[in-house]
């Protein structure tokens, strides 16, 4: 079974906030309500933009998104 977005993005977590995706990444562990468990590109991009003030533009969760995608394809070929 995949990681889920929340497990891919937390491994992006880092205290001095080094760019928008790990700054996504710290916002989003605060962020209590979370979806955490799901792995679907429209529930999560809805909830962020009902409730994503922490995220300065959702072509950061896109990015994000894309190199989870990436993640998961590779972990499918092994």
């Amino acid at each position: 079974m995949s990681k889920s977005f929340y497990q891919f993005l937390m491994t992006h977590r880092d205290p001095k906030e080094v760019d928008d995706i790990t700054k996504f990444a710290n916002a989003a562990h605060d962020d209590h309500s979370f979806p955490k468990h799901s792995s679907d590109y429209h529930e999560i991009s809805q909830y962020l933009e009902l409730n994503g003030d922490y995220l300065a533009s959702m072509v950061i969760f896109d990015e994000a998104w894309e190199k989870y995608l990436s993640e998961v394809v590779k972990q499918r070929t092994r």
